[in-house]
């Protein structure tokens, strides 16, 4: 199976790597997240259902929605904090990319055996970090994020509403391969979260450009 793959590219300030990340990626997880599945029979159930909040950003002029799991939300935002105080770190260039993949598991044939994961959907964030002069290109920046961001999280409204691969429903002694039961209060697909920084020597000259195009932009 060869899975979907989706990317984004984000051009951010240091302290607004958390808030965009996650704003991508909860958006994912609201369209791949269900409520708690209840079986009455193996093959006959029914399906919870899932809350939702409002997300207002603090560096960045935006407002997204997510499941109202604080659990869901806590592991999100442990994987995203880890990575985004890596790419701010003395050892990164200030670029990074994050993964949100979502996989399942193939049932053991042998119990020695680990379950062979397979993925079938993932989303890239790659984010390269930019510093400004004064508060004015801070502020003016701010809101252009947020308008980046908004289309962004149109896009994956986009790409949801597609006709695309989705894992069977599964019965009631297959759950487990297909989604987190873990969570009590949402059941999302299995995923999980994968980061690389890159390092000091390994800059890009297309994000150096990316970044005064940026810079020229605001001091217009």
């Amino acid at each position: 199976m060869n899975a979907r793959s989706q990317m984004f590219d984000l051009t951010v300030e240091g302290r607004q790597a958390d808030e965009a990340v996650a704003s991508i990626f909860h958006t994912v997880l609201f369209h791949r997240t269900h409520g708690k599945f209840l079986y009455s029979t193996e093959g006959s159930y029914s399906i919870g259902t899932v809350g939702y909040t409002d997300v207002d950003c603090d560096f960045i002029d935006l407002t997204y929605v997510c499941c109202s799991s604080p659990h869901l939300d806590q592991v999100l935002k442990r994987e995203i904090s880890s990575f985004s105080e890596q790419l701010r770190g003395n050892d990164s260039s200030g670029m990074g990319q994050i993964t949100l993949e979502f996989f399942q598991r193939k049932p053991r044939t042998r119990w020695l055996f680990q379950s062979e994961c397979i993925p079938w959907e993932v989303w890239t964030v790659r984010v390269d970090l930019l510093t400004f002069a004064n508060e004015g290109e801070r502020q003016a920046y701010r809101e252009k994020v947020g308008e980046l961001l908004a289309d962004k999280i149109f896009s994956i409204a986009e790409i949801m509403n597609r006709h695309d691969y989705l894992p069977k429903m599964p019965s009631q002694s297959e759950l487990d391969l297909i989604f987190d039961t873990s969570y009590p209060d949402v059941q999302p697909y299995l995923f999980k979260v994968n980061y690389s920084i890159s390092g000091p020597s390994s800059g890009s000259s297309v994000g150096s450009t990316m970044k005064k195009l940026i810079k020229e932009t605001l001091s217009l």
